[in-house]
């Protein structure tokens, strides 16, 4: 009785060192696909703020903000329960969601529900400040949209006041 024995093994790896490579150059170029459009937003945002004349404070994330009226409230911090009067518009001046609409927006900072920019911003904010936010798409509905009325890769802009701010022990 004979038996044959062959190994593809060296082939094998071969194919896995292959796949590696390609998933390699894939996300090198999914990741400078995605730097280039975060820099043109970024650019887009600059041109709004400078043709709206705004002064706004930029983040590390991109997202611009500023305080309209000061309140004289606590400042906001993570864990604690806010309300917000707000309009969030469109570039266009589309208003697409109000709390005259839908009621406040309430949430736990820290704990999600509501846009990631949103709940970055609202820790510069104190209790009683109204405030205008710029909120890049990779900080708000990204390359989806809400499914709703917030289209694929908006940046959107918010006007907020913080009516409430809760403080949870």
């Amino acid at each position: 009785m004979q038996f044959a024995f062959w190994s593809c093994s060296n082939d094998m790896e071969q194919v896995q060192n292959d796949d590696f490579a390609n998933k390699k150059q894939t996300k090198e170029y999914l990741e400078r696909a995605n730097r280039y459009m975060v820099s043109q937003e970024k650019e887009k945002i600059n041109d709004y703020i400078v043709n709206h004349k705004l002064d706004m404070v930029e983040t590390g994330t991109g997202l611009r903000y500023r305080i309209v009226n000061q309140g004289d409230g606590d400042l906001i911090k993570k864990g604690n329960i806010v309300a917000l009067d707000y309009e969030l518009r469109l570039w266009d001046g589309t208003l697409i969601y109000s709390s005259e609409e839908n009621g406040k927006k309430v949430f736990m900072v820290g704990h999600g529900g509501v846009e990631s920019g949103l709940e970055e911003a609202v820790l510069y904010l104190h209790k009683g400040d109204e405030a205008e936010i710029i909120i890049p798409s990779h900080l708000a509905y990204g390359l989806l949209g809400d499914g709703d009325k917030i289209p694929p890769k908006a940046t959107i802009v918010y006007k907020v006041k913080v009516v409430e701010n809760q403080i949870i022990n």
